[in-house]
């Protein structure tokens, strides 16, 4: 058995990578799936965090077009995090990965609070734990959430799985045939470049804190393990190249 390079991981998941082709609510096969490969890598021993975005339940931009005031509409985006992070949680403890929910908005009943020193205990303890309802403030994304869990918990690399692209392009792949992948980038390249990795905020907290970042695609299984063991995938992105 390989040995896993990193001890400690963020996992940033779309809330879209749970809702397959239907775009929308969660797809059980998938879930499942995503569970078993979180499985894989926390049977090589090593500490696993998550954090799921609530894209396929709840987006601002919904609520920008409603008319909705941008706090309040964040807010929601918050608590659909809450119910992907819970479906997760059910499907990592049916193939019995102990797992702990920490939410950033209090809700006792369904979730732990996030405290940072409870987190990393639980992290030692080989728990998977999953931190919901993103940075608990309005105006900022759960790629801002991942960026600053990954740095208070001191984790050694943030793997960020995409469902719908396998690494980082100049531009869409989908939309334009020209577009070139990179296999290495520098923050400072992302945020300069305007590549859609992750927004501005997360990328300069990244860079900050000397936090690399592994963009790969969830969809092909075993990519989670493999790119904790150090396998070349996607695209990585250092704070110098």
């Amino acid at each position: 058995m390989s040995v896993p390079q990193y001890k400690r991981v963020v996992i940033k998941l779309s809330g879209e990578a749970l809702a397959g082709d239907q775009g929308f609510g969660l797809v059980p096969n998938i879930v499942k799936s995503v569970a078993e490969q979180i499985k894989e890598v926390v049977d090589l021993g090593v500490e696993v965090a998550l954090v799921v975005g609530g894209g396929n339940i709840w987006r601002g931009k919904i609520g920008s077009e409603m008319g909705m005031e941008r706090a309040n509409a964040d807010y929601m985006g918050m608590l659909a995090t809450v119910m992907n992070a819970l479906a997760l949680q059910d499907s990592l403890e049916n193939l019995d990965v102990a797992t702990r929910v920490q939410s950033s908005i209090v809700m006792t009943q369904v979730a732990e609070p996030y405290i940072r020193r409870k987190a990393v205990r639980h992290l030692e303890k080989k728990r998977v734990v999953i931190f919901a309802a993103g940075t608990g403030n309005p105006y900022f994304s759960t790629d801002t959430t991942a960026a600053l869990r990954a740095a208070e918990i001191n984790a050694d690399v943030i793997l960020m799985a995409k469902n719908n692209v396998d690494g980082v392009y100049s531009a869409d792949p989908k939309t334009n045939a020209d577009a070139v992948k990179y296999d290495n980038l520098t923050y400072l390249e992302v945020i300069q470049q305007g590549l859609q990795v992750m927004d501005s905020t997360a990328s300069t907290l990244c860079m900050d804190n000397d936090i690399p970042l592994i963009v790969f695609s969830i969809m092909e299984n075993g990519n989670i393990k493999r790119a904790v063991q150090g396998e070349t995938i996607g695209t990585v992105v250092r704070r110098n190249s």
